[in-house]
């Protein structure tokens, strides 16, 4: 088995190299599935973020408002570490019942958003960044996903520089071009993580 983190900033394309890995095969635990999973409607993880930010962090229908509360947590690095104390201990946990369900030869990739703001290369074999500037990120920010110029800069602000993250890198995937050429650089990563991978204990 070899545990691979993949990061990379807020619109630089994780997700989608993410979804590539899968399908050659990885195992893929997505951090931000599972943060989602610990504030889910009735969880108690949601009951302690109403409890630390108000009601007014939820939706009419009662789930909870992402983009408010990205608003105040992005904004004030207290409230975030408020939030994350909440989240990341769920996320910790739901990721070692994976791992432990993972076969023995497996290429588990770990999507993780803050690996380097959190400081944890140490808990991979290698760490993958997916690389774009910032001036990309900052276009796909309000373009694509819409959101407002000061809300992305406030996002990309929370976030290591891209000098920390790759400072941290093993391996960095360029995601500046289209999808084809994305593909073929995800092919060549998953090559290289095949060779890197250390042969399955025998039974």
């Amino acid at each position: 088995m070899i545990k691979v983190g993949l990061t990379g900033g807020i619109g630089a394309g994780k997700s989608e190299v993410a979804r590539l890995l899968a399908a050659h095969g990885a195992v893929v635990i997505d951090a931000d599935a599972l943060a989602r999973e610990a504030v889910a409607p009735g969880s108690a993880g949601l009951a302690r973020v109403v409890e630390e930010f108000g009601e007014e962090v939820l939706a009419p229908d009662g789930t909870l408002d992402r983009p408010r509360l990205g608003r105040i947590v992005f904004a004030d690095p207290a409230r975030l570490a408020a939030l994350n104390a909440i989240v990341h201990p769920y996320v910790g946990r739901r990721s070692h019942e994976r791992i432990a369900t993972a076969p023995p030869d497996a290429v588990v990739v770990y999507d993780v958003p803050l690996l380097v703001e959190n400081d944890l290369q140490g808990q991979y074999d290698v760490v993958v960044v997916v690389d774009v500037p910032p001036d990309v990120q900052l276009q796909r920010l309000t373009g694509p996903r819409g959101m407002t110029e000061p809300d992305a800069r406030a996002r990309m602000a929370a976030q290591a520089t891209r000098e920390q993250r790759l400072a941290a890198a093993d391996l960095v995937i360029d995601n500046t071009g289209d999808l084809t050429a994305l593909g073929h650089r995800v092919d060549a990563l998953w090559d290289e993580l095949l060779t890197r991978r250390p042969p399955a204990p025998s039974s």
